[in-house]
């Protein structure tokens, strides 16, 4: 079976007039269109209904600050500030001499002033036994023994 050559004729038009309908074309520009119309006119009907059904009141003026606040816990509104304010505040707690328990006479002293005072007299130990030949009443960690060994050489 041949098929006729209709390629001849489509190659003199310059286009293919047998796939494109104008008709459809137009109709559907037209369906469109016609659905933007149609949503356009229901927002609008839709806006009247609640503008009458639930009106909002006079609109809010720039100049009273009428909105109350939410109850605690608020959002922090500048994170890094509150982190720098805080960071000073420990600062100054570990730079400064102050009451921890008024009551048990505990206090706070300067981090300088503690590791200096630990590494004079040693870490505090529980109730262990000293060792032979020293005696511990303080509650304290006798010095290293590479210390001990220097401080007698040197005598």
């Amino acid at each position: 079976m041949a098929e006729p050559d209709n390629n001849s004729e489509n190659r003199q038009r310059g286009y293919e007039d047998s796939d494109v309908s104008i008709g459809r074309l137009v109709a559907f520009a037209a369906g469109v269109v016609g659905l933007v119309v149609l949503g356009v006119l229901g927002s609008a009907v839709v806006f009247r209904f609640f503008v009458r059904h639930q009106p909002l009141g006079p609109p809010a003026s720039p100049f009273e600050n009428v909105r109350t606040l939410p109850p605690s816990p608020r959002l922090q509104t500048n994170a890094p500030l509150d982190l720098k304010e805080y960071l000073a505040g420990e600062d100054k707690t570990l730079d400064s001499y102050g009451w921890v328990d008024q009551k048990a006479g505990i206090v706070r002293i300067p981090i300088d002033r503690a590791i200096t005072l630990l590494l004079q007299k040693g870490l505090p130990i529980r109730g262990s036994s000293p060792a032979k030949g020293q005696v511990n009443t303080k509650g304290v960690a006798p010095a290293p023994v590479t210390a001990r060994m220097e401080s007698k050489g040197a005598r």
